[in-house]
């Protein structure tokens, strides 16, 4: 069985970003890794992600939104996350289940035992082994999301969620807070306000400690 390791945040957090560098440093390792995104990650999850991330698809209710993301997560589990860590891989995922809890628990206000439970059940009870979590203010996380929206004009606008009134954002990120609070061996808060090489560093020394001390499982 390999590793499955989440990178979480806030809109303009900087975890993609990190998850690429984290991935190249443990190819030149030659560690066996693949990298992969929520929603998405498959075909039926692409489509679900216009859904749910374009500014210009249908208008979705909460309870819609929610179990969106819930059904492209169990065909991404099924299709491509349990099948790498058969086969003793490190699955690097940009978002998973604690984006769900944070943002249409904390965030849309729904029910977040509930959403646990439907979380659990459409992930096949998968949880990761080890969790980014990069967190900044919404002010410059939302102002960081804007620039990379602004230089990338071509591209399908993702940006159904960074246009969310800020009090929406002030929630999610401390849903993120607060569920890193509850499980504290297997979040690692990342401070992203700093540079980029920098925070890469502290990623790199976790990812190592953790590849140390599951050397059996790979």
């Amino acid at each position: 069985m390999g590793l499955f390791i989440t990178f979480e945040g806030i809109e303009g957090c900087g975890k993609t970003t990190q998850l690429r560098m984290a991935g190249d440093y443990l190819m030149r390792r030659s560690v066996s890794v693949i990298s992969t995104v929520e929603p998405g990650g498959t075909s039926l999850g692409q489509k679900i992600r216009e859904m749910l991330l374009n500014r210009g698809s249908d208008p979705l209710c909460r309870e819609a939104e929610l179990l969106l993301f819930c059904a492209a997560r169990s065909q991404h589990v099924k299709e491509v996350i349990a099948p790498a860590l058969a086969g003793g891989r490190i699955v690097l995922c940009d978002r998973f289940a604690d984006a769900t809890v944070a943002y249409q628990g904390y965030g849309r206000r729904l029910d977040i035992d509930w959403i646990k439970t439907l979380t659990d059940f459409s992930a096949n009870h998968l949880k990761p082994d080890l969790t980014f979590l990069f967190d900044l203010t919404v002010e410059e996380g939302l102002s960081r999301a804007f620039d990379r929206i602004a230089r990338n004009p071509q591209e399908s606008p993702e940006d159904r969620f960074e246009r969310e009134e800020t009090a929406f954002h002030r929630r999610v990120r401390e849903g993120y807070l607060d569920l890193a609070r509850r499980e504290p061996d297997r979040f690692r808060v990342i401070d992203a306000s700093r540079e980029i090489a920098v925070i890469h560093e502290e990623v790199r020394r976790h990812l190592a400690a953790l590849i140390e001390e599951r050397q059996d499982v790979l």
